[in-house]
């Protein structure tokens, strides 16, 4: 029976095998192929991906592939001299490529505009030139090329998301669940607060001769990551030519020891639990010693200390002393609740945790040397997102990527949340640590050089050791230099934080982390419209009346598309039968042909946006 069963299954194998050979043998030898291949229906429209005031981050455009099938050809020459100007190919390098190929099969060039793929068909079509296939394919395209590149990802085969927001929403973008018109996915950033940052990071990278720079804005208020640059980047235009490095999102899944920007979380859970009081003052000698073998060292001999004083001179040994005033369990709950060791649940897929031990395998030094920084691994954003409790007064928000996804048809908007916000300390506490913060960015705090004209900053700088993965000791050579910022410090609307990986020469926060903390404060404080002494401050309206929008039908003339707002001119972008044109960003201002003109099939319609 067995045996039988074997038989059976070779003979299948067999004729399969036969089925196989005959049909490529017949295809191989066919003299004609279709000349055109036009696009069929169906194939799906993934949703464009914008940024907060609608710019296109990544969009989906028609491209066509042009091949030719040599046994068909039935002049070479002629062909060339026709496909030149379609291919922008002297006719001599195509006939070239067709004669010396060993296949029949060959690709003329890949990725063609639509435009131009239509006219190519129709001449094929006219002047009936056979063997010259123009196949149609959707193709993703970012304008912006590197810009935010770790965060919007990128698309591989079939069009489908590998990384970034591409991989993350990939379902919502490719209209898996509606009827195969993808969704718009808008993003919390600013295009132009994300190329201030981006610029800023890549000088500091270059300055410090640094592996690589983290540069993120944030405003605590809604948890919005207004920007987030991180250095090297990469082009998602040309993703297979980067490296793991160049694509590594470093502000989400990148876990290091933040440093002594951390004593703000610490002296701020010691003084909200009671363990300390703003009062209560240290001795700092310049050491801590538990014993001989593990000493805690200062950068200087900060005599009496109080919790100000820990905070404006950086003092490791009066944060050890701190940490004394508090059981494990308490402050592991206090770092817990700030949420170190888990996810913020942003939107960036690859998010890391961090690293916090829990308090029962502590040892002895862990909770001093956690108190200013060390023993604990955390991501830039939950460093954001600990901030947010400093800025808004003791309410954690959780930090977000995405705004909103919104329908084909934009009828269906979906407002996106990371979590829920919550109460993690006292308001004065908050306020307290604020206005420590402050006086480090005086002219006798560690933080001086970050500071801005006419605007109060909430300041703290750090220089974090970093493990040398061959001897798993702190290195000696390579540091993290990094600071952070709230302002304004009375009401903060945007924090800022850097961090610089393994600069060379000198290595501290204070001095080439904070200087360039400025600079981005200088530009944003602009951009935003944050008030200070030397600007005017405007009184806008309470709210602004803009146009919903929805796109209008075409019929047999063309619609009046005024006031529509870019993201729903998007779905014109992917239709066969009118090519579109879009200037500018913000809501249609005027259009060419006007309403009411005759809709002709192939038809061009340019849009002036403001």
């Amino acid at each position: 029976m067995r045996k039988r069963r074997y038989i059976t299954l070779f003979s299948l194998l067999v004729l399969f095998s036969f089925y196989l050979i005959v049909h490529y043998a017949i295809l191989m030898n066919k003299s004609e192929l279709p000349s055109v291949t036009r696009l069929a229906a169906g194939i799906p429209e993934r949703g464009p991906i914008l940024d907060r005031n609608e710019r296109i981050l990544a969009i989906s455009i028609r491209f066509a592939d042009v091949s030719v099938w040599r046994p068909s050809l039935s002049n070479i020459d002629i062909v060339s001299d026709e496909l030149e100007v379609y291919l922008d190919m002297p006719s001599a390098q195509i006939r070239e490529k067709i004669i010396s190929s060993e296949s029949n099969f060959i690709y003329l060039k890949k990725q063609i505009d639509d435009v131009t793929a239509r006219r190519l068909t129709a001449m094929l079509n006219e002047k009936k030139l056979k063997g010259v296939m123009v196949q149609p394919i959707v193709g993703r395209v970012y304008p912006e090329k590197n810009l935010a590149s770790q965060i919007i990802g990128f698309v591989g085969d079939g069009n489908r998301g590998l990384e970034g927001i591409e991989y993350a929403f990939n379902n919502v973008l490719d209209g898996t669940d509606d009827d195969g018109k993808g969704s718009q996915v808008i993003l919390t950033i600013d295009s132009n607060v994300q190329h201030i940052l981006e610029e800023i990071a890549l000088r500091a990278m270059e300055e410090n001769d640094a592996e690589a720079v983290m540069l993120i804005a944030m405003d605590p208020r809604s948890g919005d990551i207004l920007g987030s640059a991180s250095l090297p980047d990469f082009d998602p235009n040309n993703f297979r030519v980067s490296d793991d490095n160049s694509r590594m999102n470093r502000p989400v899944i990148w876990a290091y020891e933040p440093g002594s920007v951390f004593k703000i979380f610490t002296i701020a859970a010691f003084l909200d639990y009671g363990a300390v009081s703003g009062s209560t003052v240290f001795n700092c000698t310049g050491i801590y010693e538990m014993n001989r073998s593990s000493p805690i060292n200062c950068l200087g001999v900060h005599g009496r200390v109080s919790a100000r004083e820990i905070i404006i001179h950086s003092c490791n040994v009066g944060a050890a002393y701190s940490s004394e005033r508090i059981s494990n369990a308490n402050f592991y709950n206090l770092l817990n609740n700030f949420g170190f060791g888990s996810r913020t649940g942003a939107g960036c897929p690859g998010e890391h945790a961090g690293y916090l031990v829990q308090s029962a395998n502590w040892s002895d030094r862990s909770k001093p040397t956690l108190a200013f920084g060390q023993e604990i691994s955390v991501t830039a954003w939950q460093m954001m997102q600990a901030a947010t409790a400093i800025a808004n007064d003791g309410i954690l928000v959780p930090p977000r990527i995405v705004l909103k996804t919104v329908s084909a048809d934009g009828k269906t908007v979906t407002d996106w949340h990371a979590g829920e916000s919550r109460r993690i300390l006292k308001a004065e506490t908050a306020r307290a640590m604020r206005s420590y913060m402050v006086d480090t960015a005086t002219g006798y705090g560690m933080g001086w050089r970050a500071a801005v004209q006419d605007m109060s900053l909430a300041v703290k700088t750090g220089t974090a050791q970093t493990i040398d993965p061959v001897t798993r000791r702190y290195s000696e050579t390579d540091f993290i230099a990094s600071c952070i910022a709230l302002l304004p410090a009375e009401s903060p609307s945007l924090i800022l934080y850097l961090a610089i990986l393994k600069p060379k020469g000198i290595i501290f926060g204070a001095r080439i982390a904070a200087p360039a903390i400025r600079e981005a404060a200088e530009s944003l404080i602009d951009y935003l419209g944050i008030p200070r002494g030397r600007n005017e401050y405007v009184n806008h309206p309470p709210s602004v009346n803009i146009p919903a929008g929805r796109l209008p039908e075409i019929d047999t003339v063309v619609p009046d598309y005024t006031g529509i707002a870019k993201r729903v001119l998007l779905p014109l972008l992917l239709r066969d039968d009118l090519d579109a044109e879009i200037r500018g960003d913000g809501w249609v201002r005027s259009q060419d042909p006007p309403a009411g003109t005759p809709f002709t099939k192939g038809m061009t319609i340019v849009f002036d946006l403001e």
